[in-house]
């Protein structure tokens, strides 16, 4: 008896609910609107707060598209890139404007299609960035591995590069470096990064440190009273390598320099007074 009493019951409000309309009952009429009212609310909250957390994120991403631009800018000035070939990279124009006419807030659906835009920008510009890193990492690299950094600080006049008249023998002969006059004991130090592939005493150079920068160039330093590396040892830039002596076939304490591709001699004076300009030696001609 009272299980056939709730599954009437039951049956009754199902009924009553669902056709509460057409039955025209004011208080379930009352109650339904009350429920879609509540659900249409919280749709409306929810759409809202998703609109909400659009709008910030997109303004996070223009201010850090930004941020982006002053600092492509700034990298762009000091690898030498020209602005129009940076926004050329990044795939953007300039020349754009009008008057505003008929201003509307955006849909979600045009809110997250500048989202989406806005994202491309971000990245595009991170890889401009990035390239430009990579640029001024590759030419920083370059002139560490170029001698154009003084090995003393000193004038190298003394005896300069070509041809003179030999102080032993009287004779013309070829002076395959520059010479740099200085006090026993000052120090040598390496004109670029490399790997030391001689540290010995030769009968001609005295105590000579020979060091490999790759791309068959080389430097040498002679007549040092000292040597202070080892072969195989990995130098740095403006590292101390040696100290000025007399050794070998010498007149006096100086620091014979000389620079060589492919062992072949070059003259040391365009890559000595690039340092002193603090410039890099224009390519080589073949």
């Amino acid at each position: 008896m009272m299980a056939s009493v709730v599954t009437l019951s039951s049956v009754f409000s199902y009924v009553t609910v669902r056709h509460a309309a057409e039955l025209r009952l004011p208080f379930l009429q009352d109650m339904l609107r009350s429920m879609n009212a509540e659900e249409t609310e919280k749709s409306k909250d929810f759409v809202r707060e998703n609109l909400n957390a659009m709008a910030v994120k997109l303004g996070e991403m223009q201010a850090q598209l930004l941020r982006l631009d002053t600092m492509g800018e700034r990298l762009a000035a000091m690898a030498g890139v020209k602005p129009q070939e940076l926004k050329a990279f990044e795939g953007k124009s300039d020349g754009r404007g009008g008057p505003l006419l008929n201003p509307s807030s955006m849909s979600s659906t045009e809110l997250q299609r500048a989202v989406d835009a806005l994202a491309r920008q971000v990245e595009a510009k991170s890889d401009a960035i990035s390239m430009i890193e990579s640029q001024l990492l590759e030419e920083r690299i370059k002139k560490s591995l170029l001698p154009t950094s003084l090995p003393v600080e000193a004038q190298w006049n003394a005896s300069a590069y070509g041809w003179r008249v030999d102080p032993f023998t009287g004779e013309r002969a070829m002076h395959e470096g520059v010479d740099f006059v200085a006090l026993p004991g000052t120090q040598i130090r390496a004109a670029a990064a490399g790997v030391v592939v001689a540290a010995e005493r030769h009968p001609q150079y005295g105590f000579l440190v020979e060091i490999d920068h790759g791309k068959d160039l080389t430097t040498r330093y002679a007549h040092a009273s000292k040597l202070l590396v080892k072969p195989g040892q990995l130098i740095k830039r403006g590292q101390k390598i040696a100290e000025v002596g007399s050794s070998g076939r010498s007149t006096g304490p100086h620091l014979h320099f000389e620079v060589r591709i492919r062992g072949i001699a070059q003259n040391p004076d365009r890559f000595l007074r690039m340092a002193q300009n603090g410039q890099r030696p224009p390519p080589k001609r073949n």
